[in-house]
């Protein structure tokens, strides 16, 4: 992770409770507002309907993807469950990346 700390996206990282266990410096800067989150539960700060769809990943271990517009950015999330050495379920990476609002989509 430490090669991340510096990307120009967002990475956070929580166990398979929705515990934060990591977020890189964007991450913090995104939600700068909270505090230091790390070490909360991701519950705190989702409402009910996000909350639901977070326990059903933490759950069936499903990547989840969308897009978003927030404050004027558009945003691709992606959400994929990492695993432990031992392949046991560990959590859930997300990714958020602002993108352009349109963007060109190339089949190869």
């Amino acid at each position: 992770m430490e090669q991340l700390r510096n990307a120009g996206f967002a990475i956070t990282i929580c166990d398979k409770d929705g515990k934060i266990l990591d977020m890189n410096n964007k991450s913090k800067q995104t939600f700068a507002k909270y505090g230091d989150i790390i070490g909360h539960s991701l519950f705190e700060f989702h409402p009910p309907r996000a909350a639901e769809i977070l326990r059903g990943l933490l759950e069936n271990h499903n990547v989840n993807a969308y897009t978003i517009e927030k404050e004027g950015l558009h945003k691709l999330i992606y959400q994929v469950p990492w695993y432990e050495e031992n392949g046991d379920f560990g959590g859930y990476v997300e990714l958020s990346l602002v993108i352009p609002a349109e963007m060109p989509h190339y089949v190869r």
